[in-house]
């Protein structure tokens, strides 16, 4: 019994003593909530960032959120990986956070200090998470043209603040990531060739003013080898990978392998090289034919710090993009001359396309195809009528003959072309009727924006034989577009092929609404990847990359 009483006794002195010590604590909590309230009070109303770092606090009682210095460690392993997105750690200056942690916690007891400290820490990690969701840059400011609405940052305060807490930022940051195969892919992109650049990248291959082709023997052919085996996704390697470690065991050390045994010797260019070759060629839109000329050398020359960059640029697009996107859709690839409809049962349509010179860019915008024309006529767009035909008929007016175009008014009466004075017009429009010679050919596929852009037919098919075609005045042209108009107008019963063609066949201009629009997306994008992976470059037509990527590189952090 004394035993007993003896424990009790002691007991109570325990407790007294936590008492005695959590009292402290307690208030130091209370003080340092009551400074972060204080600081939340006084930001500037109205401001996004503020709005967020409000919100967090207010869901947590404005508790300190970052007095822990694991939970510090955790969210700078979080920032470090920002790296494989393409981002720049350095830009949230991780390296401050401990020093500044170890100086207001463990030699201070100022809680204005450590409010200020909290407050910096959780708003550099919202915008790291806005960053990663949708983007460091706002497109309007960097890109000509832009016509989209980035998409919003509706994570819930609540979710954060717990994740904070119980060291849940991995799950955090991964689900504010684009989740798209696409982005997938350039991220493992960026890893390969950040794996590349580590061993030292890949040989250049010297400039001369011969075309080299398959059947050749020379030394660069040795370089070719190795150029391409680096650049070779694994999925292409042979399962024994055999093939490419002799390339390097030759290359690299000089020696002998069983590769010096095949026909001709390692120098000669043989045809399995040319289809390797073909292969490259085609992702970066070069003329497919296994010839080295200076078009495909110079891709080949491209160093593997260029394509890093050129990967970093292209997954900031596609956080731009990559966000509550619809179920089906049509999404138009400029700088990669490509169409996609992303159809409701899963299935993906693709064709070739033709896009705006440089001079005269297709725009990026995000939309909805509500109608289509069949027979359409063609209205000269006020650009092209200033700047190319008028001119033309201030020198001749027989052009207007020879591309069968009529003057109209803006009442749509016709005009006597020898009755205006040219040099000095009046309010007019050019018309070409419907037919064969139509520049948009037998069907406009037309939706809302601002820049007067649509799909269309062609009659210059041949065109689309080209691998780089920004040859258009702004709209996109589309090959086997009927194709493309029966999939959309989606219904076999009124609108099969024969249905189509008997519309067309009649001649008349007809206007069809759609049941139900279908999103369009028109997009810039100079690196993307195949269902497998593999990444495909493409020229910058419209040289956007590296105004992008110098913003890019910029810091862009404004702590409190």
């Amino acid at each position: 019994m004394e035993k007993w009483r003896i424990r009790a006794r002691w007991m109570g002195v325990w407790m007294v003593l936590g008492l005695m010590w959590a009292l402290p604590v307690s208030a130091m909590a209370n003080t340092a909530a009551s400074a972060i309230e204080k600081r939340v009070e006084a930001m500037e109303d109205g401001e996004a960032p503020n709005r967020k770092v409000a919100q967090f606090y207010a869901a947590r009682g404005f508790q300190p959120a970052w007095s822990d210095e694991s939970s510090i460690q955790a969210l700078i392993e979080q920032i470090d990986a920002l790296a494989n997105d393409g981002l720049q750690p350095q830009d949230y200056r991780p390296e401050r956070w401990l020093p500044d942690y170890r100086a207001v916690y463990r030699h201070g007891e100022d809680s204005d200090e450590r409010a200020r400290f909290d407050l910096e820490m959780t708003r550099t990690m919202l915008t790291a998470l806005e960053h990663l969701h949708h983007g460091k840059l706002d497109p309007r400011r960097i890109e000509q043209g832009w016509d989209m609405e980035r998409p919003s940052f509706s994570l819930s305060m609540a979710r954060v603040s717990y994740a904070v807490d119980e060291g849940d930022l991995p799950a955090l940051f991964e689900e504010v990531r684009p989740d798209h195969p696409p982005y997938r892919h350039l991220r493992d992109g960026l890893a390969r060739y950040r794996a590349i650049q580590s061993a030292g990248g890949w040989p250049r291959l010297p400039a001369r003013d011969e075309s080299l082709r398959p059947g050749d023997t020379d030394e660069d052919v040795l370089l070719l080898r190795k150029r391409l085996a680096a650049l070779t996704h694994p999925a292409d390697r042979p399962a024994n990978d055999d093939y490419y470690a002799e390339i390097d065991t030759r290359v690299t050390n000089g020696g002998t392998s069983s590769f010096d045994d095949r026909p001709r010797g390692p120098r000669y260019y043989d045809e399995q090289l040319a289809n390797d070759l073909r292969a490259f060629q085609r992702r970066h839109l070069l003329t497919a034919d296994g010839v080295i000329g200076p078009k495909t050398r110079a891709a080949l020359n491209v160093d593997v710090d260029t394509r890093i960059d050129q990967i970093r640029v292209n997954l900031e697009r596609a956080r731009w993009l990559l966000h509550g996107l619809p179920e089906a859709f049509v999404l138009v690839d400029i700088a990669g001359y490509e169409v996609s409809y992303y159809r409701p049962n899963g299935d993906v349509w693709q064709s070739r396309i033709v896009v705006g010179k440089p001079y005269r860019k297709t725009p990026t915008l995000r939309s909805s195809i509500t109608h289509l024309t069949f027979n359409p006529t063609w209205t000269v767009p006020p650009t092209i009528y200033r700047e190319d035909m008028l001119p033309r008929i201030r020198e001749d007016l027989d052009v207007l003959d020879e591309e069968n175009l009529v003057v109209i008014d803006p009442e749509g009466q016709r005009l006597d072309p020898e009755e205006i004075d040219w040099e000095s017009p009046p309010n007019l429009m050019l018309r070409q009727p419907a037919g064969p010679a139509n520049p948009l050919g037998q069907v406009v596929i037309r939706f809302p924006n601002d820049h007067a852009v649509y799909l269309h037919d062609t009659p210059a098919q041949s065109l689309f034989n080209r691998p780089q075609r920004a040859v258009s005045s702004g709209c996109i042209r589309v090959q086997n577009v009927m194709e493309l108009v029966r999939l959309l107008l989606d219904d076999e019963r009124r609108w099969d092929r024969e249905a189509i063609a008997s519309v067309i066949d009649k001649g008349q201009t007809r206007h069809v609404t759609l049941d139900q629009p279908v999103p369009i997306i028109l997009h810039y994008w100079t690196v993307n990847a195949d269902e497998n992976g593999k990444l495909s470059f493409k020229p910058d037509i419209y040289e956007r990359d590296r105004d992008l990527l110098m913003a890019l590189d910029t810091p862009a952090l404004q702590v409190l």
